[in-house]
This record gives C-alpha cells, sequence and structure tokens, in this order.
C-alpha cells in the first residue's frame, strides 16, 4: 500500500539536483570578474606648459577665481610697477623685466589673490626671474630694495635680521611659479625686435625720440596681460602703430605693413591696441605715457580702430573679428592631461598676509606669514612636467587604456529550475493544529450530524 502522507524528504533521482545545461556565452563577450583586481602605483599627472593664453580662456580663468574687476586691475598694475622699481634700484636688465612680469600674470591667474601677497608674488617672479636669466640677485637683496624704497629716509641693509622671514616666504613662492609656469623658462623680449622691427618698417633714419617713445609704450604693454597672450612680433607691431598714432607720424609707413610678412595677423594687432587704450585710458596715472597726452588723443585712436573693424564687414575684405566670445567664455576647460595654466588643478599654499595690507613682510620688514606649504595632491602620484603637448596626448591615451574599463551590458537567457517548496507532516508540529476542525461526518454550520 502506497503511504499517503506527505514525503517528508526528495528522492535521490529528484530532477533538482541534477545540473542544469546553461546556454553558451557568446563570441566577443567576456564575463564580468567580480575579484577585487591588483592595485598598482598612481600613474601620476601630467602637466603640459603653456606659453600663450586665448583671451576667452583669460575671461573665464579670471571668472573662476571671482576676482573684482577693479581690485584685480589695482593689483596687478601695482605689482609690476614694484617689479619695475626694484629692478631700477638693482640695475637689472629689460629683459629680467619681462621674464618676472610673465610669471607674475601667470601666477596671478592660477591663484586666488587671498591667497598671498600680492608684492610677495611680485618679488618672487623678479627673484626667479633673475636666476632665468642669469642676472643672479639674492632674496634677501630684493627684499632689501623693495624695502628701502618704500623707506627712502630709513634704509637698511640686506645683512638685517627682519628679513629671514620675508626670504623663506620668497622661496616657497618661486616653487609655486615654477609649477604654474610648467618648469618652462621660454620668454618673449619686445623691446629686442621692436628696434628690428622699427628699423625696418621707418628705415635707418628714424630719430631716437620715436625709440625712447616705443621703450616706454614696450614697459606698459607689460601692465596690461598682453605679454602671455602675443607673440613677440605682434606686440612689436602693436607698440609701433601706438606710438605713430599717438605722435601722428609716420602712420602711413604703418598702414602699410602687411602683418603676414610678419607672421602674425590684423586681429591680434588690435587686441594689443585695445589692451594699451584700456590701460591708458581708464589707469592713466599708472602708466609712462599716459601722463604726457591727452586723454581725448586715446579716445580718437580707439574710435579710428572701430571704424576700422566695421568697415571690414562691409568691404569685401577678410572681417576683423572682435576678440571678446561670450560663449567660448561660458565653455568648460576640456579634459585630459593638465595645462600650466590651470586654476582648478594647480598646487595651493596656506594663506598669508591679506593682500593689499601695508604690513606686507616684503616691503614693510614686520609681520609673519605661515610657512608655504605644499598641497596635498603630490600625495596621489608624481607630477610630471611634459613641453610637447602631442607626446603627453598619447601617454594619457596608453594609461587610460589600462584605468578606464569600457564595457557593454548584454542580456544572456538562464534556465533555472524552481524548487518544490518542503512539505512538513502535520502531526510533527506540536501548536495543537489540527487541519480538520470538524468531523467529516458533523455539519459546521448547524452543528448537527449528517443524515
Amino acid at each position: 500500500m502506497a503511504p499517503t502522507g506527505p514525503r517528508s524528504h526528495a528522492s535521490s533521482r529528484d530532477p533538482i539536483d541534477e545540473p542544469i545545461q546553461q546556454p553558451p556565452i557568446p563570441d566577443g563577450v567576456v564575463p564580468l570578474d567580480h575579484s577585487d583586481p591588483a592595485r598598482g602605483p598612481h600613474p601620476g599627472h601630467v602637466q603640459v606648459a603653456c606659453q600663450f593664453t586665448l583671451e576667452q580662456k583669460l575671461r573665464r580663468m579670471l571668472k573662476e577665481q571671482s576676482y573684482d574687476p577693479a581690485r584685480e586691475d589695482t593689483y596687478r598694475l601695482q605689482g609690476v610697477q614694484l617689479i619695475d622699481n626694484v629692478r631700477e634700484s638693482l640695475h637689472l636688465p629689460i629683459r629680467t623685466f619681462d621674464t618676472a612680469c610673465f610669471y607674475y600674470h601667470l601666477f596671478r591667474l592660477c591663484h586666488r589673490d587671498v591667497e598671498y601677497n600680492y608684492q610677495d608674488a611680485a618679488l618672487a617672479s623678479l627673484f626667479l626671474a633673475c636666476k632665468v636669466e642669469d642676472t643672479i640677485k639674492k632674496s634677501k637683496e630684493i627684499l632689501c630694495a623693495a624695502y628701502n624704497i618704500k623707506n627712502a629716509d630709513y634704509p637698511t641693509t640686506q645683512d638685517d635680521k627682519m628679513f629671514e622671514g620675508p626670504a623663506r616666504i620668497i622661496t616657497g613662492l618661486e616653487r609655486l611659479i615654477l609649477e604654474t609656469i610648467g618648469f618652462d623658462f621660454r620668454s618673449r623680449y619686445v623691446q629686442k625686435y621692436l628696434v628690428k622691427a622699427t628699423r625696418v618698417i621707418l628705415g635707418s633714419q628714424a630719430p631716437k625720440d620715436f625709440f625712447a617713445l616705443t621703450y616706454h609704450i614696450s614697459i606698459d604693454l607689460h601692465k596690461t596681460f598682453a605679454p602671455i597672450k602675443h607673440a613677440t612680433w605682434t606686440m612689436a607691431l602693436a607698440v609701433i602703430e601706438m606710438a605713430a598714432r599717438v605722435t601722428g607720424t609716420y602712420v602711413e609707413e604703418v598702414r602699410r605693413v602687411r602683418p603676414s610678412d610678419w607672421h602674425t595677423s590684423r586681429e591680434d594687432i588690435l587686441e594689443a591696441l585695445f589692451d594699451l587704450l584700456d590701460l591708458y585710458t581708464h589707469h592713466t596715472k599708472a602708466t609712462r605715457l599716459g601722463s604726457k597726452h591727452e586723454l581725448n588723443r586715446f579716445i580718437q585712436i580707439r574710435i579710428d580702430l572701430n571704424k576700422e573693424m566695421e568697415s571690414s564687414y562691409e568691404q569685401k575684405e577678410p572681417k576683423i573679428i572682435p576678440y571678446s566670445c561670450d560663449a567660448c567664455e561660458m565653455e568648460p576647460p576640456p579634459t585630459g592631461f593638465t595645462l600650466a595654466v590651470t586654476p582648478s588643478l594647480t598646487p595651493s599654499f596656506t594663506p598669508g598676509v591679506t593682500p593689499g595690507s601695508a604690513t606686507s613682510p616684503a616691503t614693510a620688514g614686520s609681520g609673519s606669514n605661515p610657512a608655504v606649504r605644499r598641497s596635498t595632491r603630490g600625495a596621489e602620484g608624481t607630477m610630471r612636467f611634459v613641453f610637447d603637448k602631442e607626446q603627453a596626448q598619447k601617454e594619457q591615451d596608453a594609461v587610460n587604456s589600462y584605468l578606464h574599463e569600457d564595457y557593454e551590458d548584454v542580456e544572456i537567457d538562464v534556465i533555472e529550475k524552481v524548487p518544490e517548496p518542503e512539505r512538513r507532516n502535520n502531526k510533527d508540529r506540536g501548536d495543537g493544529w489540527n487541519p480538520h476542525p470538524y468531523p467529516r461526518n458533523r455539519d459546521r454550520r448547524k452543528g448537527n450530524r449528517r443524515r
């Protein structure tokens, strides 16, 4: 007789224990490995030196740093003027001034002005420029010259103990400037090419007064961002044209110049001219040329240049496109390796004295700044500085091939056997449960037996 109770266990030939045949994995599909991969050393960071900066990128960087336009112009002009005064005090050549201004502008673009004193940054730029141009000066010597310029009645020497703390700050800022420029020591000297261009355009009979005027304009040009935006020939032609328009002489000779013969374009020359005109119209007293001429003269030059731009749209000549572009200013920076002029990925240091304060240790010899500290980014990997952009891109692509996994989700049907639920014997339950609460011969509705 077959058992009437439920099965308490499955037999050995139950189909649940049989292995299920899975469909084969399609070709080209790699199964995911959920095990933790071996972790190697950090690949590090690649930083590429950047010699030129577009106007759109420059404005975007200033916007990211939340600069106040009026305060930014004031610190930029005062910093360059401090570099020029110390240079003249130490009898340094003009090429050292050009290099120091180039480093100073780049450093201020990559670091917020609340993190450092602009006077310390200017002197640190001059200190590094002296090494690059082989006109070596000690940091204490530069600090002493800046102090004696501000305190002419009480001069001191570089052996004074009050310069020990500021000297360490200058050295710390020097390391940050080196990282900002990407250890690229190439610089541009507009005065060297200015003399050659003047002799070619005006001839060898050009008066000495014209050369002196172009020299002063070239110094004023470094108070703008033109040195980090334009090539040497572009700045030289812009300085010559500005001198010709201010004096009203040699204007026709300058107009006959073909920018393509000088490896530049008319748009770049006009951009440098507009930078100079903005400087002369808004900050006249902070320039060498602005105080010697009337303001209406510079306004008239701007009007003439604007007419030239408008006439290029009406004629069949190549259109002169203004350098301002609102769409480009809002675009995010390109991804990939880090450029040297990038504020978001440039190491920062501990904030020091409030910018613009009169108690800067670099100029007053008093006060204190915390030691300059590097950021924690160096612990994540080695920072490498590369000059060749194409080579850096190849290295970045090779590293990304190992660090970034590109995979595609593929759905595969899997046959899975649903197991039969386990049955338990009711008699084994000890809670008094009865599967038949009413007898079979009893009517549960009336409580009587069936007849």
